[in-house]
C-alpha cells in the first residue's frame, strides 16, 4: 500500500512519560458511525445522506458513501482490530435506514454478538445523523413527529440487542446537525434555515427523552447522549465581542445541556421553541429524564467575536453575515489537517465549568469523541493530540470531575461528511481504493498505553 508520509509534527512530539494512571474500571474505547463506514447502501433504505451527496458540489471531493470502509462486510475484521487494539469498549451507531431495510437488525444482531466474544463492551448511538430519507420527506426533526417515530424504532432495537448492549447512547450532536444541517446547509439535509432551525433543536432533544423511555422500558440501565461542547473564547475583552461569544455560547452549549440537566432552557430560548408554553414545558419533562452519564464529544475551544459584516469562511463552513457573532481563528497554535487548532488545556476547562455550572445535576461524564484529523500512517501529530488531551482529561479528574470513560475518534479513516474522503481521522488508515487496512502508529500508540494502564 502506498501511504503518504506526515510533514513535521506542528503538534510537538509527543510526551515520552508514561501516560498517568486512570482509576479501575474507567472505559477505554473507539468510536465509529454507520454511514461513514459500513457502505453497503443497496441493502438498506436511502437516507438523507445518500439524497445530500448525489447532488453535484456538495461534497469537497464529490464522493458518496456507498462504499466507504465496507465495514458491513469486513465487520469481523474490524473487530479483530478493536480486540487486538485492548479496548474495553467500543461505539458504533445504529442505522435507522438500515433497521427499516430488508434485513432489519440482522447486521447489528451479528455485530454486537462479535464485539462480545471479542471481550469488548457495544456501546451503540441510535442516531448519528442519518435520517432516513423518507421520514425527512414527511417533514425530518422540523416535525414533532419524527420525534414519536425514533422513539418507536429504539424500542424495537432495544427488543432485538438488549440483552446483550448494557449501554446506550441516543443521540451524536443534535447541536452540529441543527446547525450544519439545518441552519447553514452544509450538511444534510442540506436546509439553510439559519434561527428558523430551533425547532429541529427541540424535536432532537424530545426525541432523546422519548428514546430514553423507552429503553427504560426495554429494562436498559445505562443511558445517555453524546454531545459536542467546547469552550468559548471571546475575539477580545470588548463588550460586543464578548457579548457576541456568550450568545455562541448559549447557543451551541447551554441550548442542547441546559434542557438535559436543568429541565429548562436558557432564558430568551424556550419561548422560541415550537408549541405552546405549556406543551414545551411538557416537553422539558421527558428532555430532562435523568441519565446514567453524559457524553461529551470535544474538539476544539472556539474564538468568537462581534460579527464583521461578511460572510467568512471557517473551518470548511461558510458562516453567513446575517450570524449575531463572528468566528476567528485562534492564533498561536498548532493546527491539525482540518485547521483546527490543538488546545488540549480546552478539555480541562470544559469539564471544569460543566461541573461548576450543573453541580450535582451533572451525571457521571464519558469522553464520547475525542481527536483529529492528520495525514499519513507514521502519524506522531495523532499521537501528540491524544496523549495531550487524555493527560487534560486526568488533570480535570483530579479537580474533581467525575468521568468515567475516553472514546477515541475514531477506529477507521472514513467518509468524512461534507469533506468526503479528504480528511483521515483513524487509528487505522483504509486504501480506499482496495479497503486494506493498516493500524498507524498512533493504533500501536493506543494499544501499548491501554497495557500499561493494566500492567
Amino acid at each position: 500500500m502506498t501511504s503518504v508520509t506526515s510533514a513535521a509534527s506542528p503538534a510537538g512530539a509527543p510526551d515520552v512519560r508514561p501516560l498517568p494512571r486512570f482509576p479501575s474500571g474507567f472505559l477505554w474505547g473507539v468510536s465509529t458511525s454507520a454511514h461513514q463506514i459500513e457502505g453497503a447502501a443497496d441493502t438498506r433504505e436511502p437516507s438523507v445522506w445518500d439524497a445530500f451527496t448525489a447532488a453535484p458540489g456538495r461534497v469537497r471531493d464529490g464522493s458518496t458513501a456507498a462504499v466507504a470502509c465496507d465495514h458491513f462486510h469486513r465487520h469481523t475484521e474490524d473487530v479483530a482490530l478493536l480486540r487486538d487494539l485492548g479496548v474495553d469498549a467500543y461505539r458504533f451507531s445504529i442505522s435507522w435506514p438500515r433497521v427499516n431495510g430488508p434485513g432489519g437488525l440482522d447486521f447489528y444482531d451479528r455485530l454486537v454478538d462479535e464485539v462480545c466474544a471479542a471481550g469488548v463492551r457495544p456501546v451503540p448511538t441510535l442516531f448519528h445523523w442519518d435520517l432516513p430519507l423518507g421520514v425527512e420527506e414527511a417533514g425530518g426533526w422540523r416535525s414533532r413527529e419524527t420525534a414519536e417515530r425514533f422513539a418507536e424504532y429504539v424500542a424495537g432495537v432495544a427488543a432485538r440487542l438488549g440483552d446483550r448492549v448494557p449501554t446506550w447512547i441516543t443521540l451524536n450532536e443534535p447541536a452540529e446537525h441543527t446547525l450544519l444541517g439545518h441552519a447553514l446547509g452544509v450538511h444534510a439535509p442540506g436546509h439553510r434555515l439559519l434561527f428558523d432551525a430551533l425547532p429541529v433543536a427541540h424535536h432532537q432533544l424530545l426525541a432523546h427523552g422519548l428514546a430514553v423511555r423507552a429503553l427504560r422500558a426495554a429494562g436498559a440501565r445505562d443511558v445517555g447522549i453524546a454531545n459536542s461542547h467546547g469552550p468559548t473564547w471571546p475575539a477580545s475583552r470588548e463588550p460586543a465581542d464578548v457579548e457576541a461569544a456568550g450568545f455562541y455560547d448559549l447557543l451551541l452549549n447551554r441550548l442542547f445541556a441546559d434542557p438535559l440537566l436543568l429541565g429548562a432552557y436558557p432564558d430568551g430560548l424556550g419561548e422560541l421553541m415550537p408549541g405552546t408554553a405549556a406543551r414545551v414545558e411538557a416537553d422539558l419533562k421527558v428532555i430532562a429524564e435523568p441519565l446514567d452519564r453524559y457524553g461529551i464529544n470535544y474538539y476544539a475551544p472556539t474564538r468568537v467575536g462581534a460579527p464583521q459584516g461578511t460572510e467568512i469562511e471557517f473551518g470548511g463552513v461558510s458562516m453567513p453575515a446575517e450570524l449575531p457573532f463572528s468566528v476567528r481563528k485562534i492564533e498561536g497554535r498548532p493546527v491539525t489537517d482540518f485547521g483546527w487548532p490543538v488546545a488540549p488545556e480546552g478539555l480541562t476547562e470544559l469539564l471544569t465549568a460543566f461541573r461548576d455550572r450543573y453541580g450535582d445535576r451533572l451525571p457521571p461524564v464519558t469522553i464520547t469523541e475525542n481527536g483529529c484529523s492528520y495525514e499519513g500512517l507514521d502519524d506522531q501529530d495523532r499521537i501528540a493530540y491524544l496523549d495531550g488531551h487524555v493527560r487534560a482529561l486526568h488533570e480535570a479528574m483530579e479537580a474533581g470531575v467525575d468521568v468515567r470513560g475516553y472514546f477515541v475518534w475514531s477506529l477507521l479513516d472514513n467518509f468524512e461528511w461534507a469533506e468526503g474522503y479528504a480528511r483521515r481521522f483513524g487509528l487505522v488508515h483504509v486504501d480506499f481504493a482496495t479497503l486494506e487496512r493498516t493500524p498507524k502508529a498512533s493504533y500501536h500508540w493506543l494499544r501499548d498505553a491501554l497495557r500499561a494502564q493494566r500492567g
